[in-house]
């Protein structure tokens, strides 16, 4: 039985494990948020109020995956996230949001609408 539950313990170790994404900041003095940010997690400290996502959306991430980016904000205040054809987000304190890109717009991840 001991077993077992190292044994189950172990895989979901491994398991979060796999999930986690490469982590990513601005550049300093910079609100741009990078094409090859893309299958990454973008941790915001000390950034602009404001940052904006690549002018052309990214088709694909250097994986050959369909580009997106978590944004998370660890600032003090509210950060806007803005791209082509309208789209914004605000991400407040602690929160993450998963933009996605189809190569002609960007969206929130549908489960995050």
């Amino acid at each position: 039985m001991k077993v077992l539950i190292i044994s189950i313990a172990f895989a979901i170790g491994q398991m979060n494990t796999l999930q986690d994404k490469p982590v990513v900041h601005l550049q300093p003095h910079s609100g741009a948020v990078q094409v090859d940010f893309g299958g990454k997690q973008l941790e915001l400290d000390h950034a602009p109020t404001v940052i904006y996502l690549p002018m052309t959306p990214p088709k694909l991430d250097s994986q050959g995956n369909p580009w997106s980016v978590d944004i998370k904000n660890l600032e003090p205040g509210v950060v806007m996230v803005v791209g082509k054809d309208q789209f914004s987000s605000r991400i407040v304190v602690s929160q993450t949001i998963h933009v996605f890109s189809n190569g002609i717009s960007y969206s929130l991840h549908p489960f995050l609408k």
